[in-house]
């Protein structure tokens, strides 16, 4: 079993703008989601905000997949 990219490959400026700088990275990764994109952090902030919400207040402890069907 492998494990989960948690959230997947996520378009930041870290690495010093990686993604920026080798643009050729991002069409392999780009194909092995489910949306077709890169995550981003308003991907993420959403999850977070969602899981922050009374509607989840009863998920504790959880590893929650935001990876866009990432190597699904």
């Amino acid at each position: 079993m492998s494990t989960p990219s948690l959230p997947a490959p996520t378009r930041t400026r870290i690495a010093g703008d990686a993604f920026e700088r080798f643009p050729e990275v991002i069409p392999p990764l780009v194909g092995r989601t489910t949306p077709g994109r890169l995550v981003d952090g308003g991907d993420v902030g959403k999850v977070i905000a969602a899981l922050l919400s009374d509607e989840c207040a009863w998920i504790t402890g959880e590893n929650i997949e935001a990876s866009g069907g990432f190597n699904l």
